[in-house]
């Protein structure tokens, strides 16, 4: 330990070394003063802390005692005392300032230190790091590179970094390190990429170049998160043309490993090439071209479909359909046989006693409209459809009419199987609004919950299966290729005129007289009553008699003297079609047999 007087003696002649290579005009000639500095790194505690603070302030001027300078410094990084290394981590931007040549030196020695478990001393870290990053836009003398003719100032402290995170020619050599480094660039450098990244396109074609090489070796994590950077650059932006999508998703596609042979026991590339889609899917509705994926999955995945994982299933299936939509009819060609056969084997001719998968049914339905949208007379040979294009392609002097017996009584079969889960999902509706009256605890509640929101998905799924086999009846049916349909496990888009008004805390119109004399009755509990108010706002109060009728069957009543069902009068189909859309609250389509309430209520038409 140092003598107290020795050690004032070291800290009064610091400030006296400090004070002089202050006033000096030319520092230069006061080489025994920074040299002074120097060896008084090496005695101390307070020294040390001061002598933290001048090598580096007057390094630019003494560049025959860089090394020594240096050296000096970076032993009092590695000090124990805590406020020596804080002191020194803090001064290592300034050895950068004139002397771009020591940027790369300076950030290892940094990221060597991002692991520290002390928060003082990361916090250092993180600003000398930042400290540079700034400073490589500031200092007009940085790194720089002539590239296809045109002169590009590269943040060499951000390509300094980029090689800590590795690649598969040059790997990182130490994981934990690398993985410090990742989560510096995502938490403190991506966020102010607008303020680092000068001028704005060259720089983001640097750093995405980095980017790409070091998605050869990455997490999905990682992977994800370098997409949505990239993706967030103007670089990809809105009006970026046609060719930077196709740059996306070719990262995408490589990512995915779509020229390997696949394996179906290769739970890893099974896992990669799911969220692969994932991620290429914005892409894709922004252009991009989704072919290579689709081969892809119709080649190698579709025929070992059944030896997939069941929860990979239901991902692919869902992928697919969101994916058809932006399908190419020479693509949707392709793939619609392997989709008919896939719908076929979940659409069973016959009564199987076999549990249906409806998400399949729904997803493989959705699929199919898409893509039938774009070629419709693909299907007269796979449905037995009578298509009229003119083209050769229509087949029309060919008997395909056991294919469209096939594939009707198909339709069939799902039709009766969903109407009656539908009838069973709406019972269970019932009962999960009883239990929830009666539910005492938040976990029961909040278990109850659940259950609606389940049930309620299902009711979406069935009503959508049945929106879209009635289309496909005709021997020339009319094949959805719009929004018309929201995918079950979408979130349901509201119109704005009904959030406001519910925000705004307007009443809604008074519903009919016929609504108020069922509200009236004893027995009627309060969601019923809403429920059934909501059903028949701006319907007439006067029942009229058709051939062709609705009846509202509406969820148990939460009162405890009222009856399990109620009863609502019939109105006609036309008027009640005509009045569809003003049931805000609900996801009503007559042709699907369920309108699900928001709230967790449920209302049958049959």
């Amino acid at each position: 330990m140092t003598d107290p007087s020795e050690e004032a003696a070291y800290i009064e002649k610091l400030y006296e070394y400090g004070e002089q290579l202050s006033n000096a005009k030319d520092k230069s000639q006061n080489v025994k003063d920074y040299q002074g500095i120097i060896d008084a790194a090496k005695t101390s505690v307070k020294a040390k802390q001061l002598a933290a603070q001048l090598i580096p302030r007057f390094f630019k001027f003494f560049p025959d005692l860089s090394g020594p300078a240096l050296d000096a410094h970076l032993d009092l990084v590695e000090e124990e005392e805590l406020g020596v290394r804080v002191q020194a981590i803090r001064g290592l931007p300034l050895f950068c300032k004139d002397t771009p040549e020591n940027i790369g030196k300076i950030v290892d020695i940094l990221v060597q230190i991002l692991g520290s478990e002390e928060f003082v001393e990361r916090d250092a870290v993180h600003k000398a790091l930042m400290s540079l990053l700034r400073q490589d836009v500031k200092d007009s003398r940085a790194v720089f590179v002539l590239g296809t003719g045109t002169l590009w100032v590269l943040l060499a402290s951000l390509t300094a970094l980029f090689k800590h995170i590795g690649s598969v020619e040059e790997p990182s050599t130490d994981d934990v390190i690398r993985e410090k480094v990742i989560n510096f660039v995502r938490d403190k450098v991506f966020p102010v990429k607008g303020e680092l990244l000068k001028p704005q396109e060259e720089m983001e074609r640097h750093i995405t170049d980095m980017i790409k090489k070091s998605l050869e070796d990455v997490t999905g994590a990682e992977f994800r998160m370098f997409m949505d950077f990239l993706r967030s650059l103007s670089l990809f932006g809105e009006k970026a043309p046609s060719e930077r999508m196709i740059e996306l998703i070719g990262i995408v596609e490589g990512q995915a490993d779509l020229d390997a042979q696949f394996n179906v026991s290769d739970a890893d590339h099974i896992d990669r090439l799911i969220s692969c889609l994932h991620i290429a899917l914005p892409i894709v509705v922004r252009g991009a071209p989704s072919n290579k994926f689709l081969n892809y999955i119709n080649k190698f995945i579709i025929p070992v479909f059944d030896q997939l994982p069941e929860e990979r299933k239901v991902d692919l299936l869902k992928s697919l359909a969101e994916f058809s939509p932006y399908t190419t009819p020479q693509d949707s060609r392709q793939i619609l046989p392997s989709i008919v056969q896939l719908l076929k084997k979940y659409m069973p001719g016959k009564k199987s006693g076999e549990e249906t998968n409806f998400t399949y049914v729904e997803c493989l339905l959705y699929t199919f409209h898409h893509l039938a949208h774009k070629v419709p007379n693909a299907t007269n040979s796979l449905c037995g459809y009578k298509i009229v294009t003119g083209q050769p392609s229509d087949r029309l002097g060919e008997d395909f009419s056991e294919n469209y017996k096939d594939f009707t009584e198909r339709l069939n079969n799902i039709e009766e199987l969903t109407r009656a889960t539908i009838k069973k999902l709406t019972q269970g509706m019932a009962e999960h609004n009883k239990s929830m009256a009666a539910a005492k605890t938040d976990e029961a509640k909040e278990k109850i919950k659940t259950q609606k929101q389940n049930t309620t998905t299902g009711l979406r799924t069935c009503n959508n299966i049945l929106a879209m086999t009635k289309p496909l009846h005709a021997k020339t049916p009319s094949f959805l290729g719009d929004k018309s349909i929201n995918l079950s496990w979408k979130e349901t888009t509201k119109t704005a005129a009904s959030s406001t008004t519910a925000a705004a805390g307007v009443k809604r119109p008074t519903a009919s007289n016929a609504a108020n004399i069922i509200a009236s009755k004893k027995g009627r509990g309060g969601l019923q009553n809403q429920l059934v108010n909501r059903a028949l706002e701006g319907l007439p109060a006067q029942q009229t008699t058709i051939e062709k009728k609705i009846t509202f069957e509406v969820g148990h009543s939460r009162s405890s003297q009222g009856q399990n069902h109620s009863k609502i009068p019939i109105v006609p189909m036309e008027e009640a079609d005509q009045h569809r859309r003003s049931l805000p609250g609900f996801e009503f389509d007559l042709r699907g047999i369920v309108a699900v309430d928001s709230e967790g209520g449920s209302i049958m038409v049959k």
